[in-house]
Order: C-alpha cells, then structure tokens, then sequence
C-alpha cells in the first residue's frame, strides 16, 4: 500500500488514495500507521475516495483509529494532494465529509498549492448541536467550566464537531495539557466528547494549545483554529476576522457576515512511502492472537 505524509501547519497526516474505492480502513490499521515508534506516525490518517456529492470524500480518522467529521487541516492537506498530483485541474474544489460537502478556493502558483480558504459553514452555537449535556437551544458563551479551574471563562462551540474554548490568561507554554487535556476531552457535559482550546489573546492574535478528541495534544487544529476565533469574538475578545497562533503556525479566520466561517492555511508534503507486506502481516498476527 503506498502513502503519503502531509502536514497542515505541524497538525500531520498519513494520505491514502483511494480513487478507485478499493481500500478498507479498520481501526487497527489507523492506529498502527499513526503509532510514532511502530508505524509512520500521524494525527490522523486521510483516505482520498470517490464521492456523489463532491469531487473527492475525505474519509477522516483520528489516531485513536476513530473516524470523525471533519478535519481542517487535513482538507487542506488534501486539496494540495488531488491538485499537485494531477487528480484534479481545478483551482476550486468541492470536498465531501462526514460534516458535508466544503468547498475550497486553492492559491496556486507555478503548478503548486500554496495555500488554500475552505468554506467550514457557519458554527452552532446550541447545546443540542454541539452536543452538550442538557440539549436545548441555550448557547454556552461567557461561562464558568469548574472542572477546567476557575481561572477560565467558557464556550462551546460546534465546527461540524465539538469544541469547549478555555479563555484565560496563563502562559500557555506552562500549561500541563496531557495531565489536563484527557479529563476535559470525555467530559459528561459532552457526550460524544470533545475538543479542547486553551486561548489567550493577545495584541489582536489568539494564541492557542489544542487537546484533540481522539488524537491528544497536536501542533495545530483548523477546526480548532475556528472554534477560537468564534469564542474569542463572543466574549469581546477578538473580530470576526483574526489569526489564531498554535504551536505549529498561524491559521487566518473569517467569521464573515453570512455566519460562515473560512480558514485559510498551508499545507506541506513531506514524503512518499511504501508499506511493507509484513508490516501489514504483522497486524493480522496481532489481531488473530
């Protein structure tokens, strides 16, 4: 099986084409080509199919070896795949997910992707969108979240999958987020879990550390990126249109008049590869034992 590794400002990625729809993913194999000592290592691993209702489906997998809605550094990480390699001759493509179809306006020069602005959709706001415990139509914005620590004002925000944006004004770099992150990611209050931003605002730039749902702490989330700014404009913090600063670069946001949001970013090709067949044998032997 060959693949590709990606990045999406530090935020990485196994690619898998799949055009042809021939390939099965399972959870083992996800967990084991993300695995950073055994396997290729990744955040997540993306497998570029067919779809009916875009030119391309991204079907997502956390590192975790669950699948999940939508990634936005991942599609990003796509779209300068399918547009390099000749799968597409389109400055503007259409991406199917499991949070729907997102379009993207790539910024190309010279046959190469240098970055491109995805369509995310508007955010939800409501409880029962996010989901969070309790349902209903209330928002969560401008609230304590005790177990975080009393320090941080709250907000829930759903980008097509859940986020809690912690606003504080720590120095993030002290933050023990593995110790913190994993409490707060299967949290009650939100029953398929969530992911967590911890911001700080700063000068106009929201400085983010991010404990993603299913893949831990990552050099950056698109999602995430989107999430914050929304939280940060909500509380009086930030505009509509900002840059949220992780740990593996900047990522612009617009949360436009229409109440769609767009992320505009990088994306890096890093190396191909090729998986051996007894790599592959070895996590057969594995599951049958």
């Amino acid at each position: 099986m060959r693949f590709s590794k990606y990045h999406g400002t530090g935020n990485d990625f196994v690619m898998i084409e799949d055009v042809a729809d021939r390939v099965t993913l399972s959870p083992a194999l996800v967990a084991a080509l993300c695995d950073r000592h055994a396997g290729v290592g990744a955040d997540g691993v993306i497998r570029i199919a067919p779809s009916d209702r875009g030119d391309f489906f991204m079907d997502y997998w956390n590192s975790d070896g669950a699948t999940a809605e939508m990634c936005g550094n991942g599609v990003r990480c796509l779209a300068k795949y399918v547009y390099e390699r000749g799968l597409t001759k389109g400055t503007e493509i259409d991406v199917d997910t499991r949070d729907g179809v997102k379009h993207i306006v790539l910024d190309v020069a010279d046959g190469a992707m240098r970055s491109a602005r995805v369509d995310m959709g508007p955010p939800s706001l409501d409880r029962a969108s996010i989901p969070m415990s309790g349902g209903g139509s209330e928002p969560f914005v401008d609230e304590a979240f005790p177990d975080a620590g009393p320090e941080y004002r709250a907000a829930a925000v759903s980008m097509g999958n859940p986020h809690l944006v912690l606003v504080g004004a720590q120095d993030l770099s002290s933050l023990d987020l593995p110790r913190v992150g994993p409490p707060l990611e299967h949290h009650p209050d939100f029953p398929q879990g969530t992911n967590v931003e911890f911001i700080r605002v700063e000068d106009g730039i929201v400085h983010a550390r991010v404990w993603e749902r299913g893949s831990g702490e990552t050099m950056a989330c698109g999602t995430g990126g989107c999430a914050s700014l929304v939280a940060a404009n909500l509380l009086g913090l930030a505009g509509r249109t900002g840059t949220v600063r992780f740990p593996g670069g900047d990522l612009e946001i617009e949360w436009a008049e229409d109440d769609r949001v767009y992320l505009t970013g990088p994306a890096t090709f890093v190396f191909d590869g090729d998986l051996s067949d007894a790599w592959i044998a070895s996590l057969s032997e594995a599951a049958a034992r």
